[in-house]
């Protein structure tokens, strides 16, 4: 099997490396591609110590890296943190929360990201049409509609948020998360959990019933009880910004700084200590991971100390998605994934041609999502705005249109307005 990398410059790249070699798949080939060759060649050898006995090779253009590949993942950050540092700063000047996937941040990532996103799926889709492309891109759910729209090319996207909310409500309730359903609904960075099932019987009713386990669900102080108890529904931690975006937006302001700075910093001396080569890069690189997942959604949230990784985050995670989608197309094997697939109907609120993330059964035809019906009340008119400002955001950005721009973002329930709209594209798209 073959796989290839496109984005392989990336700070994931060893873990995605580490995944998918470590397990029991028929990996010979991984070929990583990216536009950054110093980068991709500190990327390269820290990979090498986690690729096991498959052959790891830098790709000299997309073309070496995606011909024949069995899969594709596509993990690529168009301006570097740099432009998502721009982005959140540039959102907070206007007085809206700095986050890179939601609001203008999000708008601005996908702006500049779809066209190349595109172009690389195109490329799959000549020199390698049976492959699967598991795209990673932010924003994930817009990208992977973009390709769907644009290219003949088989695309998945994955997040791990979904999962790791399985787990922890999982864990909350005393289940074995192995052994249940989890009955899930939305968009990229924008979905909840309406039920859980263990060997055929609703759990999530306990969590209504007993309102102490609700403080167990999340590892930073995102969501009070009093909202989770009106929803009756299990929100990702992204709604956050949704439901609390003033909250956020003070929380940053205090902070003095916007999580891709922070990013920003930790990269640019990740990058340095590898280039010196002093250390050990194995532990360079873990312990930039530890920092960097400590500061996840602590500023925004208003965390007073960094918080604590969960000790079974290592059954989530993108190495951990990205590895059980290959498994399961391969296998044949009929996995229950949280993925990002077209709607085909599957909720009736929205287009056939949605991007959507809901409960899919994974097998050699792909991701096939399992059927959903309509979105709950308490949450219809939020997914339906946010969709309608996706749609018109893909449409935009493929068709480098910004009198489009301008209205895809004023249907943003973080912008909600035409003359803001228009400001902070002038401000983040270059003229």
């Amino acid at each position: 099997m073959k796989i290839g990398i496109i984005g392989g410059a990336g700070v994931r790249t060893p873990l995605l490396v580490n995944g998918i070699t470590s397990s029991d798949l028929p990996i010979s080939e991984i070929v990583l591609y990216d536009l950054d060759r110093p980068r991709l060649q500190l990327m390269t050898g820290l990979a090498r110590h986690r690729a096991g006995s498959a052959r790891l090779v830098m790709a000299r253009n997309v073309a070496d890296c995606v011909d024949g590949a069995d899969f594709v993942f596509i993990s690529i950050r168009v301006g570097g943190i740099e432009g998502r540092a721009r982005d959140e700063q540039t959102a907070m000047a206007h007085g809206i929360v700095g986050q890179e996937t939601v609001g203008p941040g999000g708008f601005a990532m996908a702006w500049r990201t779809v066209p190349a996103v595109v172009g690389y799926a195109r490329e799959v889709a000549s020199r390698a049409p049976h492959a699967w492309i598991i795209n990673f891109t932010n924003p994930v759910g817009i990208v992977t509609q973009a390709v769907q729209t644009a290219t003949g090319a088989k695309i998945i996207g994955i997040c791990d948020t979904p999962t790791e909310l399985f787990e922890e409500v999982a864990r909350a309730l005393g289940l074995p998360s192995a052994q249940c359903y989890f009955d899930y609904v939305g968009l990229n960075h924008l979905g909840w959990l309406r039920e859980v099932y263990h060997r055929g019987e609703p759990h999530i009713q306990r969590l209504w019933n007993e309102p102490a386990l609700l403080d167990r669900l999340y590892r930073a102080p995102l969501f009070p009880r009093e909202l989770l108890l009106q929803l009756r529904l299990v929100p990702t931690e992204y709604c956050y910004y949704y439901y609390r975006p003033t909250d956020a937006f003070e929380n940053l302001k205090n902070a003095g700084q916007t999580r891709g700075r922070v990013i920003q910093e930790l990269n640019a001396r990740l990058f340095a200590d590898l280039a010196r080569g002093r250390e050990d890069p194995v532990a360079v690189y873990e312990q930039y991971l530890a920092t960097r997942d400590a500061g996840y959604m602590q500023l925004e949230s208003g965390a007073a100390a960094p918080i604590v990784r969960s000790p079974w985050s290592q059954l989530t995670g993108y190495d951990r998605i990205a590895l059980e989608t290959v498994r399961a197309i391969h296998e044949n094997s009929g996995t229950l994934l949280a993925l990002n697939v077209r709607n085909a109907g599957n909720l009736p609120e929205l287009d056939e041609d949605d991007s959507v993330e809901v409960t899919c059964t994974v097998n050699a035809n792909g991701a096939l999502p399992l059927h959903s019906g309509h979105v709950p009340d308490s949450v219809r008119d939020l997914l339906v705005q946010v969709k309608d400002y996706e749609r018109l955001t893909v449409r935009a950005a493929l068709d480098r249109d910004l009198a489009l721009a301008a209205q895809a973002l004023a249907k943003n329930p973080l912008v909600a307005s035409s003359d803001l709209a228009r400001r902070l594209i002038a401000a983040m798209v270059p003229a």
